[in-house]
Parts: C-alpha cells; structure tokens; sequence
C-alpha cells in the first residue's frame, strides 16, 4: 500500500513529458488534442465533457495524462442546453479514429490502435459507455467520472460491456438524483466502482461555468489532483500495460481516499430512497 500511495502522491502531478498542444479541426471534427512531445505507438484516449461544458474547459485533465505519456483528444460538440448522449459517443469513437489514423505533431507522434481507452466526466461519462458499446474493436478501458443519467439510458449499452471499466463516484454529491453510477455498476460487471472521498462531482471542470446558476458546483482542484491521479493510472495499466500501476485496475486495492464501493450494498439505494422520499409532497 505505501508503494500504491507514493504512486498515487507522484500521478497528482504533472508527468514527466513536455506536451504539445493540437487542433482536430484539421481532420473535421471540432476538438483539440494534447500529446507528449514525442513518441510512437503512444496510448490514446477520446475525452468526453459534461453538461453545459466543452473541451476546454478540461485542458488541464487533458494536459495532465499528455504529460504521462498518454495522447488525450476531445471533441467540442454537443454543448448546448440539450446534447445527444448519442451523438457525443458518435464523435468520441471518430475522435479515437483520428488520434489512431494519423501521424500527430511534426510526425514523430503515433497512437497505437490497441492502445485505446475512453474517458467522461458526466454526462459525457455516459456517453463514452456508449460509444465503448458501439466500437466494433472494442477499448481497453473506460472511465467513467461521475456519470449521469442521459437519454437513452445508458445502463442499456453497459448490460452488453465486456470492456473493464472505472466508475467513480461522490456519494456525497447534492446532486446524487442525476448519477448513474451505482446503476451503471450493477449491470457494467467488469467495471470496478469506487467512491471517492473529499471530492465534488462536478469539481472536475476547470474555470468558472454556466451551469453555476442553476446550483451545479465549479472547479475543485482538490476533486481534479484525485480524479487525475486515479485516472492517470488506470490508464497507465489497462493501455499501456505498466505493471508499476496494477493496483490502479485492481478491485481488491483500496487506493487513497477511493475505496470500492459495493453497487449492491444497501447504502446507495437508501441514499437514492430518502431523496426521492423528501422530494414527494
């Protein structure tokens, strides 16, 4: 465990990596993308945003697993004040296109094509459970960072996952109504979930944002140096295969201030009861 946590300690900081910055316009799609300043057959993975939120408000996430050696890309579509969870998982699957098909930077940087995983915080974590289901060659990991509910469901697609998988989740959040998590986890069987202490779900989105007025949190960096550190090195292990970073993908570990957390436990049902309970007149 002191290992795994001198691990986790060095993942909340910037990589070893110098990192360039990129447009995806240039292949069509609206979007940027961030890599390590050189090297081939790299990790790759698409990065799926949140309600009321684009890319750019995670350019420090994206720049953070740049800077582990890991190709981040996400596209800016889908936000308006009524996305398609369906079109967002379309344009993630064309983002890893992209980032796969082609020489990156001046051409010394290249993205393996069994190398890739899907990210999303939010809504856009629902989307990527989409587009994680509808890949004929499937990822070698998603993470899925606070998802929400979306329309369609995406508890139907996760039914049918055999990709591992990382939920996180705030147990705490004031907004647990609009979480899928625990549902996703009952169904999602590959996928490990963990409940993540001091954090704020919707802490993962840098800079000030719209959706404040309507009662949603802003940027946390305590909640991103958790989140990025945790998904730095699941990723690490599931694309990359680093050994140094198992524990990251194990469901036995308990990681630093993310615990497993049981989707059949009696805790988050009743959590979800007493709020809907206090909800009815």
């Amino acid at each position: 465990m002191a290992r795994t946590s001198k691990l986790f300690k060095a993942l909340t900081r910037r990589g070893p990596h110098r990192v360039l910055r990129g447009d995806l316009a240039f292949a069509g799609l609206p979007g940027v993308v961030y890599t390590p300043a050189e090297g081939m057959n790299l990790a790759g993975v698409a990065f799926g945003h949140d309600w009321l939120a684009g890319a750019y408000r995670y350019d420090g996430t994206l720049e953070h697993l740049a800077s582990w050696g890991i190709v981040a890309a996400a596209p800016r579509t889908e936000t308006g004040l009524a996305p398609s969870v369906l079109n967002m998982a379309f344009d993630l699957g064309t983002t890893l296109d992209i980032i796969a098909g082609v020489r990156l930077g001046p051409g010394k940087i290249s993205v393996h094509p069994t190398k890739l995983g899907l990210v999303g915080h939010g809504f856009g974590g629902s989307a990527a459970v989409f587009a994680a289901a509808g890949m004929p060659v499937k990822p070698k990991g998603v993470v899925a960072a606070f998802p929400t509910v979306s329309s369609p469901p995406a508890v139907e697609p996760a039914r049918s996952l055999q990709v591992p998988g990382l939920i996180l989740a705030d147990p705490g959040d004031p907004m647990s109504l609009r979480s899928n998590a625990v549902e996703l986890a009952r169904v999602w069987r590959p996928a490990t979930l963990r409940a993540l202490k001091s954090v704020k779900a919707g802490g993962l989105i840098e800079g000030r944002r719209l959706a404040r007025v309507v009662g949603l949190p802003g940027a946390d960096r305590g909640t991103q140096k958790i989140v990025r550190a945790l998904m730095t090195g699941y990723l690490l292990h599931m694309l990359t295969g680093d050994k140094a970073y198992r524990d990251f993908a194990d469901p036995e570990v308990e990681l630093p201030k993310a615990p497993v957390m049981d989707p059949f436990s009696d805790d988050p049902a009743d959590l979800e009861n007493k709020v809907v309970a206090l909800l009815k007149p």
